[in-house]
């Protein structure tokens, strides 16, 4: 007996609730209990679990994003295709026609693959015409999915055209789409050329406009990266489906783009913040960028090999080797972005670095926030 209940006055018993005024007791419920409790709380049912209290130090600050392999391959193949519509383009102007024929196909096949991978992400494909409600122009997201909607309508006519030749004007097609096919295949490659470049940039305005703190990081940077990459990865692909001979503007495209992937990749390091550029070379994403460094390098001295030799297994070797690079710069920057939201330090260690130089230009010694 408590000290406390030899003060308290007596008080009558009370009656048993769990028991009718016939004497009989009530039907049990599905849960096998008869009542809120009995009078000293040993039967009384729990209604909360029991909570587990933690200090939030050590968890993440910034929620990772949901995004899974599909939209690495996408990343990939945007910058593929947009690529090759750029080189078609230079082709159509120079009258290189069979590198324009390949460099079509492969702008809207690479296009085409890239939009599957992203209903693929959205789960329900249906969702993909809610992009098309509005148009943002403060969303990346928003015309990035006009620019790609455009692109692929107007990269489809010149890849119809040349697959309508290739195949002997075999592809069904009526009369009179047939004659409109080719009669805009032209126009429509221009329009598709312009536009190849926004497309292999602007995943990386997308990644920089987040609050992730490695992609935030390159945001000045990163455009310059995806779009020396996607160079590299369209070229490759074009020395291997272009006959040796008509395949020069592929050969010194790709060597260009190999040397600016390389020093656009060296100077975005060189400009982040030591914690997201920590994810960079760490891990999962440390090995694919540095795969993506000794392919590039590789395929940029290939390309440069083939056009001395005229070799066309070197030719097809440099490509693939353009391509496995420019691949392992997508997925390495993805999963470094994907990672750098597990470690707090990679948020809050550059926010205290820009606080505390905000303090020194204002004249600051202390804090008003921290006791920094």
């Amino acid at each position: 007996m408590s000290t406390y209940d030899e003060y308290r006055p007596p008080q009558p018993e009370r009656a048993n609730r769990y028991k009718k005024f016939d004497g009989t007791k009530p039907k049990r419920n599905k849960r096998g209990k008869v009542g809120a409790g009995a009078q000293d709380g040993s039967k009384e049912q729990r209604m909360a679990e029991d909570f587990e209290f933690s200090s939030y130090y050590g968890k993440p600050v910034v929620k990772a994003p949901p995004w899974e392999w599909p939209i690495g391959v996408y990343l990939f193949l945007g910058g593929v295709s947009g690529g090759s519509a750029l080189l078609s383009l230079g082709a159509q102007a120079t009258g290189n026609r069979a590198l324009r024929r390949s460099t079509s196909i492969s702008a809207f096949g690479a296009a085409a693959a890239g939009s599957v991978c992203l209903v693929l992400d959205l789960g329900r494909p249906e969702r993909l015409l809610n992009m098309f409600r509005v148009f943002k122009v403060t969303s990346p997201m928003s015309i990035g999915s006009w620019i790609l909607a455009t692109f692929a309508t107007a990269a489809s006519l010149p890849a119809l055209s040349e697959l309508d030749d290739v195949t002997g004007r075999r592809v069904p097609l009526p009369k009179f789409a047939r004659k409109a096919v080719h009669g805009a295949a032209g126009s429509a490659g221009v329009v598709a050329g312009v536009l190849g470049g926004l497309l292999a940039g602007y995943t990386a305005v997308l990644l920089g406009n987040t609050s992730n703190p490695t992609w935030n990081d390159t945001k000045r940077h990163l455009a310059f990266v995806f779009v020396s990459s996607a160079s590299a990865a369209a070229s490759g692909l074009a020395m291997m489906t272009t006959p040796q001979q008509f395949a020069g503007p592929a050969r010194a495209l790709g060597m260009m783009a190999a040397a600016s992937d390389l020093v656009a990749t060296r100077v975005m390091e060189e400009n982040m913040e030591p914690e997201p550029r920590e994810t960079l070379h760490k891990g999962t994403p440390g090995k694919l960028m540095k795969a993506s460094e000794c392919f590039i390098a590789a395929g940029g001295v290939g390309t440069a090999f083939s056009a001395l030799t005229k070799s066309r297994w070197g030719a097809v070797a440099s490509g693939l080797s353009l391509l496995a690079g420019s691949a392992c710069t997508r997925f390495g920057v993805l999963n470094a972005g994907l990672e750098a939201v597990k470690d707090p330090m990679t948020t809050i260690g550059p926010q205290k670095r820009r606080a505390a130089a905000r303090r020194a230009e204002q004249g600051l010694d202390t804090s008003v926030v921290t006791s920094d």
